[in-house]
């Protein structure tokens, strides 16, 4: 063997040692509640696109032309979650459409929830136009389920992705308040609900620093002697059933009328009951 081969194959050997150190450190580093070492990019607060997955370019182009028709006074920002709003059946626990207009309606409101996003989804649909040239008088934010699944991120990581996305609102819509709702409890693993409970409190602390944004933390109406009510979520309903993430239409009513009257505050409208 010569010695430039032999210096070769030394060279791959210590780029794959390289490489497997920082696999295992990123992973180490979402799977903990640990802060984020300087050297590895928090992916929560990185602006990401999904405009390679033709459902969410088609969505987001649709959303686009919706929100230039005419006025917009509040918009719904978030993922699946929110965009659950426009189902409407055609089982009972689909039923989120009625709601929707009940509450929101005469609102000139917008769903912009979009399934699957995390903070680093919204933060750049945010920044590539979904506040182009309006200028909502409130923006209510549930975002950070994703976070724990799809990108992994914990609970630090997953806070400092959703106070990106509350400066990029205040940035170019600094009129604008904002609603931040808490991360809804689910059953998907320990880790999913010990990150979820520290990111909750965080938030509670962290937000009352921003004059702009009113901080509710609905999980009370989710949980009974500290257990998430199962029953209140569809998932378990569908075929196959799925781990509890996402509220029935008849719970995603609860939680409208727990924040109405804060909403109607912040909009300065009536109470819709």
């Amino acid at each position: 063997m010569s010695a430039k081969l032999c210096f070769v194959l030394i060279l791959q050997r210590a780029c794959l040692r390289i490489s497997g150190f920082l696999i295992i450190a990123t992973f180490a580093l979402g799977s903990s509640n640990a802060a984020p070492s300087p050297r590895l990019r928090n992916i929560a607060i990185v602006p990401l696109s999904r405009l390679d997955q033709p459902w969410w370019r088609a969505r987001f182009h649709e959303k686009e032309a919706e929100l230039h028709r005419g006025p917009v006074q509040l918009l719904w920002l978030g993922d699946s979650i929110t965009q659950n709003w426009e189902l409407d059946g055609p089982q009972q626990w689909q039923e989120f459409a009625p709601v929707w207009q009940k509450f929101y309606g005469d609102r000139h409101a917008v769903n912009l929830g979009f399934k699957g996003d995390s903070t680093c989804h919204l933060l750049w649909r945010l920044q590539n136009g979904e506040l182009k040239g309006i200028m909502p008088k409130l923006a209510i934010v549930l975002i950070g389920a994703n976070n724990f699944g799809h990108i992994h991120t914990n609970a630090k990581m997953t806070e400092a992705g959703i106070q990106a996305v509350l400066d990029e609102i205040h940035k170019q819509a600094p009129q604008t308040r904002v609603l931040l709702i808490s991360v809804l409890p689910s059953v998907r693993s320990q880790w999913v609900s010990e990150n979820t409970s520290r990111l909750n409190t965080a938030l509670e602390k962290s937000m009352a620093a921003r004059a702009y944004v009113t901080y509710f933390d609905v999980s009370s109406l989710f949980l009974q002697d500290g257990r998430v009510q199962q029953s209140k979520f569809l998932d378990p309903f569908l075929a196959p059933p799925a781990p509890p993430l996402h509220p029935t239409a008849q719970a995603q009513k609860q939680l409208a009328t727990l924040i109405e009257p804060t909403v109607a505050r912040l909009l300065g409208d009536q109470v819709h009951r």
